[in-house]
């Protein structure tokens, strides 16, 4: 029997060869936005639970509220919500049984991230 030359290859896709997805990408982002919204809601909770004991306490939170980390943390958290509701109604669209093919499924991710930042400027510039 000849001796086959063994080729070394990696045991799965390694980042060289494999490209990163946009169902992927959707994915991921899905969850951290759903885990970003969380400091928005934690921070109004603080504002509204602030206005209830006293205030000074209320000074301070509202303070930390109106600065610009509060601006920065409740626009990202609008952000989230627009992206998260997008993404759902995708998902509905999926379970339905629409748009699976990979080209559909790529163009609706690239919907849900250009769709939520629109829709944020268009919520900031209304408020």
């Amino acid at each position: 029997m000849a001796d086959a030359k063994r080729v070394e290859r990696p045991l799965s896709p390694h980042l060289q060869i494999y490209r990163i997805q946009m169902t992927s990408v959707s994915s991921i982002l899905t969850r951290i936005t759903g885990n970003g919204i969380i400091v928005g809601v934690i921070l109004a909770v603080w504002w509204l639970l602030a206005a209830a004991v006293s205030d000074e306490y209320f000074a301070v939170a509202n303070a930390v509220a109106t600065s610009w980390f509060g601006d920065l943390v409740f626009t990202l958290s609008l952000l989230g919500v627009w992206y998260h509701y997008l993404a759902g109604l995708r998902h509905l669209y999926f379970d339905a049984g629409h748009g699976l093919e990979i080209k559909t499924a790529e163009l609706l991710g690239w919907v849900c991230i250009i769709g939520s930042v629109v829709l944020t400027i268009l919520t900031l510039i209304v408020i």
